[in-house]
């Protein structure tokens, strides 16, 4: 959906882009055939450089948030999800955990253990996926691995899931799609998360794996709401491409 994407051209809104679709410019190549500004052939050219480079950082510059969720029809695949947790403080020290899943495994990257390998297996994937991410878990991320994590676009489902009118935590939404929690992480939220970071700095085993296993299904569940949100944004577009 990247390649049908005009949004991050000089002066191209929704409305423009919607005629140009209509009108049988409907990618990139497309509308380089066709006569075009100088600003917009310049633009043009350099996300086919982009995207055949993989630079998927000049996408997350260039291409608004409310907009990056079209990245998922072309990075699905190597899309990895991510969330973390905190001990109630402010700033990049205060990150206790990092889970990831790749849509077969789930990772922790957890702090006075094995936290600093979370930027190379980060960096590994160029469609990084969060909840509310944008405000918090890749603020966080970022000033933690400063200068490490240079190539991804990052996609916060809040934002388009907010536009199809689920609104509120990711825990009030998820089961308004069927998806549902262990019996054993059912009702934890975040403040859950940093008194179990306390207990289990206390030595607590028991609260160690409990952390671990509500970040766990933080993650897996970010999968289903990604593909429910994709199919249903897709829906509302008049243009019949993944």
């Amino acid at each position: 959906m990247l390649r049908h994407t005009f949004l991050h051209l000089p002066g191209v809104g929704e409305a423009t882009e919607r005629r140009w679709w209509q009108s049988g410019i409907t990618d990139w190549s497309a509308a380089l055939a066709h006569a075009c500004r100088d600003a917009h052939r310049a633009r043009l050219e350099r996300s086919c450089e982009a995207f055949q480079d993989g630079d998927w950082a000049w996408f997350d510059r260039e291409i608004g948030a409310a907009h990056k969720w079209r990245a998922w029809g072309d990075l699905s695949e190597r899309a990895l999800f991510v969330d973390i947790e905190t001990d109630g403080g402010h700033g990049a020290a205060s990150i206790t955990v990092i889970g990831t899943f790749d849509g077969r495994e789930t990772r922790a990257f957890v702090a006075d253990e094995n936290l600093q390998d979370a930027a190379d297996h980060l960096e590994a994937f160029p469609l990084l996926v969060t909840y509310n991410g944008l405000s918090f878990d890749m603020p966080l991320i970022r000033s933690r691995f400063a200068h490490r994590l240079r190539n991804h676009l990052h996609l916060d489902l809040r934002i388009p899931l907010f536009r199809l009118g689920m609104k509120g935590g990711l825990k009030r939404i998820e089961p308004k799609l069927g998806l549902s929690r262990s019996d054993r992480v059912e009702g934890l939220d975040g403040w859950d998360a940093v008194r179990l970071w306390r207990e289990w700095q206390h030595g607590s085993r028991e609260a160690r794996e409990l952390l671990l296993a509500y970040n766990a299904e933080d993650v897996r569940n970010l999968l289903p709401l990604a593909r429910w949100m994709y199919a249903r944004m897709r829906e509302r577009l008049p243009l019949h491409v993944s």
